[in-house]
């Protein structure tokens, strides 16, 4: 199974921060928001990673090099231009293979454990993705998809918010045409419309690193030690 972490966006929000160093690449506990992504993948067996990049992605390159250094192979799909989620994992799809794939964005932090999700990719069927929804944190309250049972809904049961972790069949991204942005919400709410996407819900620890603030609440969170005001 392979893998992609999205790392294309230009993180307005987090300047000035991201005026020199991608969002990806800022620290969270003294490692890189994109190298917890990586350690976990391996920890589930997944060595095949593809990561897209557009700003300032060559320093992307020359700190993750290969992947070897974390136990994965790491194959870039570089973007003149950000092509939004969905256009990046268009264009990547030749590196994804036909197989059902995990994405994860890259600038989100999750304990949660991937095995499981490896595991739920061989059973994804007729699906075309499984999401991973969370309980609507402050800064997103009204949320984006509802769990019904084990699947997603656009009207029925519990209102959650997507984690930004998902499996996805590579027919999921069959309508785009490769190289042009297109962003994914339309094409989820259409798979869900036709009752091709199951879900589960995660409670664990999960934080959006959307804004300088958030970036020092997870740093004290894993290093109480951390200063206040401290990118790394």
């Amino acid at each position: 199974m392979r893998a992609m972490i999205l790392a294309a966006g230009r993180g307005e929000r987090m300047r000035p921060l991201t005026d020199t160093c991608p969002k990806p690449l800022l620290a969270a506990g003294g490692v890189p928001l994109i190298v917890h992504h990586l350690r976990r993948l391996a920890t589930a067996g997944i060595d095949q990673v593809v990561i897209n990049h557009a700003h300032l992605g060559e320093m992307i390159e020359a700190a993750l090099g290969d992947g070897s250094a974390f136990g994965v192979r790491i194959h870039y799909s570089p973007e003149p231009t950000a092509l939004e989620t969905a256009g990046g994992i268009c264009q990547a799809l030749p590196l994804l293979g036909e197989a059902p794939f995990l994405v994860v964005n890259g600038d989100v932090f999750c304990d949660l454990d991937f095995t499981a999700l490896t595991e739920r990719a061989g059973r994804l069927g007729a699906d075309l993705a499984h999401l991973v929804l969370i309980p609507n944190p402050p800064h997103h309250p009204t949320g984006d998809f509802h769990l019904h049972g084990a699947r997603a809904s656009l009207s029925d049961g519990e209102r959650l918010t997507f984690s930004g972790i998902g499996l996805y069949h590579p027919d999921m991204f069959s309508p785009l045409i490769s190289g042009q942005p297109a962003p994914l919400g339309p094409l989820l709410r259409q798979a869900i419309a036709a009752g091709r996407v199951s879900a589960e819900r995660f409670d664990g620890l999960w934080m959006d690193i959307g804004t300088p603030e958030r970036l020092t609440e997870l740093n004290t969170l894993l290093d109480p030690n951390h200063r206040a005001g401290s990118p790394s």
